[in-house]
């Protein structure tokens, strides 16, 4: 039976009660879901961070490396060929390396859904030959991808260790 002592507890942030619009709440849980996976991985000891925990490969810094590519691919127009090799970092990346990284890439599609206001309107990216989602269906896809990969986040660092909460 697992211990039911933990170490290190980050104090649990409740989701957002704000926004006066539905883009405004759907951003504002995006972004507390953004920033939930990064504490959640930031300072996550090495090897553990890359270190399968379960049979299918899954670990810490390739969760958040995958959602990195997500971001770009989703509103920054990135073209990713091979998404399995999305849930590895690289064996040079350290934990700092990939949380960084996912950051700047949440800043930069931040930027770009700041000049996003119609929910119904198509996401401008630049994609040749595929046409863009609304905001709408791309902010609710993210909160989904995020969120799932979140939760596996959350159970993969108490693994490591015993590092709990959002």
């Amino acid at each position: 039976m697992p211990s039911t002592t933990r170490r290190d507890h980050r104090g649990d942030t409740p989701p957002p009660r704000t926004g006066s619009d539905e883009t405004a709440v759907l951003r504002a849980f995006l972004d507390y879901l953004r920033t939930s996976i990064a504490a959640k991985v930031e300072g996550a000891p090495e090897p553990q961070a890359r270190t399968a925990a379960v049979p299918s490969g899954t670990n810490l810094l390739g969760l958040l490396n995958h959602l990195t590519f997500v971001e770009r691919s989703m509103f920054l127009g990135d073209d990713v060929t091979d998404w399995q090799a999305t849930f590895h970092a690289a064996p040079a990346d350290s934990v700092a390396d990939v949380v960084a990284r996912y950051r700047e890439t949440v800043e930069r599609a931040n930027e770009l859904l700041d000049g996003c206001p119609d929910p119904g309107a198509p996401i401008p990216r630049p994609r040749p030959g595929r046409p863009a989602p609304s905001l709408r269906w791309a902010l609710t896809h993210m909160i989904e991808e995020t969120g799932r990969h979140a939760g596996h986040a959350d159970i993969l660092r108490e693994l490591i260790d015993g590092a709990t909460g959002r």
